[in-house]
């Protein structure tokens, strides 16, 4: 992807909805497919990490092949909780043009229910590529929101993985681009951009 700023907001979405992606274990995902939400086994007790980047996904999991990480779920969320995530959060560790200070860092990282990763975006054969992609953590008030008010449809795509990952294991690198999700430039305010740490220029809206 040629000139794809270092760190920008990629999705799918549409005018309601982004779409954000887990991996959790058949029980936790069987549970939240019934329900089309966070049931337990889920946890709300800890932090949660969803992630907008289906191939990051893929790395992360492992082709869903990693214990516990063997069903991936596409998590269709409202724009406005997804946009009220980020108002809410802080970069997970210090950077001075984000939040001052280091204390001024500490101080907000304590009060926010949300946390930012930038990593690095991962081609089709999972490596890292120069542009980063956002993680977003979600915790307290947070995920009582993900769970309770934002979730719009649960989706087991992990048939979807498995397509992929066999169409790559094959040198068939075209037709599984073409099975991977579109995901765009998200547009933000630079508000938000600012406060996720993200390349404003691109998004502001």
């Amino acid at each position: 992807m040629p000139n794809v700023p270092e760190r920008q907001v990629r999705a799918l979405f549409n005018e309601q909805t982004i779409t954000l992606y887990q991996a959790y274990s058949p029980q936790i995902a069987d549970s939240a497919l019934l329900a089309q939400r966070f049931v337990p086994p889920f946890k709300m007790e800890r932090m949660t990490w969803v992630k907008p980047s289906f191939l990051w996904m893929m790395y992360r999991s492992g082709w869903a092949a990693k214990p516990g990480q063997e069903r991936i779920l596409a998590i269709d969320i409202t724009r406005s909780g997804f946009e009220w995530a980020l108002a809410h959060s802080c970069v997970s560790s210090h950077e001075l043009e984000v939040d001052g200070s280091h204390q001024q860092w500490v101080e907000h990282k304590q009060a926010s229910p949300v946390r930012i990763q930038w990593d690095p975006e991962r081609s089709l054969v999972l490596e890292p590529l120069g542009h980063r992609t956002i993680q977003i953590g979600l915790s307290g008030e947070a995920i009582r929101r993900y769970v309770d008010e934002w979730i719009v449809r649960i989706t087991d795509i992990t048939g979807l993985a498995d397509d992929v990952h066999s169409l790559v294991i094959t040198g068939q690198l075209g037709a599984a681009r073409a099975k991977v999700p579109v995901e765009l430039a998200y547009p933000l305010r630079q508000t938000l951009c600012q406060v996720i740490g993200a390349s404003w220029d691109v998004h502001d809206v």
